[in-house]
């Protein structure tokens, strides 16, 4: 028995229908290094998914390799509820450079959804603390998507995750999110004043009075179709979340660490969330590690004796882990040290310009949107009305199969194909991942 008929008889792989795997089987991948994986066979894929959003610097990273093996022959985990140890506290205070302005205090999980679920109930117990008990509801957006635990689902909106267990989940208030690609008020994201926000506003006059949080994905909703949204929208949120004492909690698990262009997605509108979830680029898709930061303020409302019973008894088993803590602080050096972002700039317009000139003028390929080295290609039936292709085709999931022959990880959300990849791509390695891209396009279409 080989190692995919192994794979076959033993793995429910995430996120996939396993039946499909009767057609397309799955790659063994032996190897990587940079932007690129290799299989069993020796045969090359570009990851312009970054393996799921979370590659940063790029496969094997020496550096990182470096840190992590240093950290092994000294410390490999530790309880972290009354003990401590160097690389968790460097970090905190690494990241405090870095954060939005007043994010100061940690709370250390493993994944994006345990991040989400530490926020949602950090923010129902700061206003319970607060004297608001009839702050009890949350809202999110429409269309965002928050991880796949019980409560992240629940201030989710998209129903091929949820639907199913909508008896299980929370009753949460969902607000219009921005569309700009089919804007209902003829503007686009380049010049409106976020005309779209008028839902807020009417979800917070009818309803802030019993919300606790707002959580949404800052500028781009990933799950969504990397669906991109201007800045105004935060400025405008982050006012009314003050003025109507409703948490603002900005999930940035998927935006952090320079994959919009800067930072953090927050810093394009200049704004500073009650409390922001962090993973994925935070290892460099190293180590699974995620962090939950708020403010002092929060903080505060929880800080008392232990008999008043306001401690926030939370807690992961492997929280602030030494391995992963070494992993974020090598991404944070090479970050700073290797100016990361400036070079990534740089990339990320000669890649929506080669996007651009190979596909902007293909019949089936509505826009091309992109935010840092991000880039949505939304594909539709009919260029002039938008109109989608119909989802029984899975026209999407057709092109990911040749894009797979074709040696490009292209993994499609519904009928958008996109490229997040690391930051660290290079020109060369963009030339042959939208050659390879545009083939598998043609292929198909």
């Amino acid at each position: 028995m080989n190692l995919v008929e192994k794979d076959l008889k033993y793995i429910w792989h995430p996120c996939s229908q396993m039946k499909d795997y009767e057609e397309l089987a799955p790659i063994v991948i032996d190897h990587a290094k940079g932007v690129m994986l290799y299989d069993e066979n020796g045969k090359d894929y570009i990851d312009v998914v970054s393996s799921w959003w979370c590659n940063l610097l790029g496969h094997c990273n020496p550096k990182i390799n470096a840190e992590i093996k240093d950290q092994l022959d000294k410390l490999e985990h530790v309880i972290f509820a009354n003990l401590t140890h160097e690389p968790a506290i460097r970090l905190c205070e690494e990241l405090s450079k870095v954060l939005p302005a007043g994010l100061e205090k940690f709370n250390f999980s493993d994944n994006g959804s345990a991040a989400v679920e530490c926020a949602l109930k950090m923010a129902f117990q700061y206003q319970y603390q607060t004297g608001h008990q009839e702050k009890k509801r949350f809202m999110c957006l429409s269309e965002g998507y928050h991880g796949e635990t019980i409560g992240a689902l629940s201030v989710g909106s998209m129903d091929l995750y949820a639907k199913i267990y909508k008896p299980m989940l929370m009753d949460v208030l969902h607000v219009e999110a921005p569309d700009c690609y089919r804007c209902p008020y003829g503007k686009c994201r380049d010049n409106c004043d976020a005309e779209c926000f008028e839902h807020a506003e009417k979800m917070f006059e009818q309803h802030a009075h019993e919300t606790c949080g707002i959580i949404i994905e800052p500028l781009l909703q990933g799950s969504a179709g990397m669906r991109i949204y201007p800045p105004v929208y935060l400025k405008k949120l982050r006012a009314l979340c003050d003025s109507y004492h409703v948490l603002l909690i900005a999930d940035e698990i998927a935006t952090g660490f320079g994959r919009t262009g800067k930072m953090f997605a927050c810093d394009h509108a200049g704004i500073s969330p009650d409390i922001i979830c962090i993973s994925k680029g935070l290892t460099g898709g190293y180590m699974p590690m995620a962090i939950t930061v708020t403010t002092n303020e929060v903080y505060n409302a929880f800080y008392a004796d232990y008999n008043e019973g306001k401690a926030f008894m939370h807690s992961h088993t492997y929280s602030g882990n030494p391995l992963g803590c070494r992993a974020a602080l090598a991404v944070q050096k090479i970050l700073r040290e290797e100016q990361i972002l400036e070079k990534a700039a740089v990339q990320a317009e000669y890649l929506h310009e080669q996007l651009c000139n190979a596909l902007l003028d293909h019949p089936n390929v509505g826009e091309i949107r992109h935010i840092g080295l991000i880039n949505a290609i939304e594909l539709v039936s009919d260029k002039k009305t938008k109109t989608e292709f119909d989802s029984s085709l899975r026209m999407g999931y057709q092109i990911y199969k040749k894009a797979l022959a074709n040696g490009l990880i292209l993994r499609p959300l519904g009928n958008v194909l996109y490229f997040n990849p690391p930051l660290v791509i290079s020109k060369e390695e963009i030339d042959e991942a939208v050659r390879r891209c545009v083939a598998s396009i043609n292929e198909v279409l």
